[in-house]
């Protein structure tokens, strides 16, 4: 990584008013409307939401993976100051999995099953170190096969993934995605399928990893304990929109927005009566083929009745600064979320917190 890259007043990552939409016979998705974030070096942003809010999507259209056919982009990506909507294929190529690399969801489904998975680390190698030979790419999948974790990497080397543990090749894909040292890496939902231990496994590798890169990490889950261990900012997204964003610390203890409320009131207590009940979202997440007008989360949102008029169910609400600070922002007609969620939201879902964030 050049100095120059690190020293930049301009985050490493400026997702600015992206737009993305597919066509279809059915009409145009909306799967992703008007969303900004920036990540910088070193940092972790956790983007949570539930299936279809457009978390996938975005982080798939940094990395230039929507085929320009089928899809349509609006709005500014820039990766390392590279702007990556428009950037023609070629270019695409050299930028994708060199600066900026991808851990996808489904570990197996992404390894091919007919090679093994070194010559597959070793083809992530070559394609970016075009003068290596194949000893050397070789030597450099076993060495990240090592660092990712993975036992007798000289022997797993030649090893097919059906061969593979679902942690292991959830280390693998990992190892495949850090093979060049990119500056940036998306991990979505890397925990998924995998038991609790091997989860905390795979977190602390990626912690591990970001101190030695100083890399910049994307985590997408659905998983608030995940972020609440390893992002340094969350973004909130509903029906492919921001709905909250800012310090994840402030995003846990004070959420201003209903969607965030429950969210958290969605995840077992351990400690809690065994007879507790939980308190799920109503309803279902919108179609992104008709999406409704307002507040995208109004049709579920049990305190839009606390709001005047119809003005949830007309008006999209803007983006604005909570009552934590500018860099705190929800985007919800709630004119004081943080009393509603003290008084009414806390007591049900964390009684014995709500001394302590008063």
């Amino acid at each position: 990584m050049s100095d120059e890259r690190a020293e930049s007043a301009e985050p490493f990552l400026v997702v600015d008013d992206l737009t993305v939409r597919f066509p279809t016979a059915d009409g145009l998705v909306q799967a992703v409307t008007g969303l900004s974030y920036t990540v910088e070096l070193g940092k972790t942003l956790g983007i949570v939401g539930e299936s279809g809010s457009g978390k996938s999507v975005s982080s798939m259209a940094v990395l230039g993976l929507h085929d320009a056919r089928s899809a349509q982009i609006e709005g500014s990506i820039r990766v390392g100051g590279t702007e990556v909507v428009g950037l023609g294929e070629s270019k695409m190529r050299a930028l994708r999995g060199n600066q900026v690399a991808m851990i996808f969801q489904d570990a197996l489904a992404a390894l091919h099953p007919f090679y093994k998975v070194g010559k597959q680390l070793g083809e992530a190698y070559l394609v970016h170190h075009p003068q290596a030979t194949k000893r050397e790419a070789r030597r450099r999948a076993i060495e990240m096969l090592d660092r990712v974790g993975i036992p007798q990497p000289d022997r797993r080397v030649d090893q097919f993934p059906h061969q593979y543990s679902g942690g292991m090749r959830q280390r693998a894909m990992i190892a495949m995605g850090l093979i060049n040292d990119p500056s940036l890496l998306i991990a979505d939902e890397p925990t998924t399928a995998l038991d609790v231990t091997v989860q905390a496994q795979i977190l602390d590798l990626l912690q591990d990893l970001q101190r030695e890169f100083n890399s910049a990490i994307i985590i997408i889950t659905h998983d608030l304990g995940v972020v609440a261990e390893m992002a340094d900012d969350v973004l909130v997204m509903y029906g492919g929109r921001a709905v909250e964003y800012g310090a994840c610390r402030e995003i846990l203890v004070h959420p201003e927005m209903p969607y965030t409320w429950g969210l958290l009131s969605s995840v077992p207590d351990v400690t809690a009566d065994t007879d507790a009940r939980m308190i799920p979202i109503p309803g279902n997440p919108p179609s992104l083929l008709d999406p409704p007008t307002g507040c995208p989360f109004h049709p579920r949102c049990v305190h839009r009745s606390k709001v005047p008029g119809d003005l949830c169910s007309t008006t999209l609400p803007e983006l604005l600064p909570g009552a934590h600070g500018a860099h705190h922002v929800k985007r919800c007609h709630l004119a004081d979320p943080d009393e509603i969620y003290a008084t009414e939201v806390l007591p049900e879902i964390a009684p014995d917190l709500v001394e302590e964030t008063r």
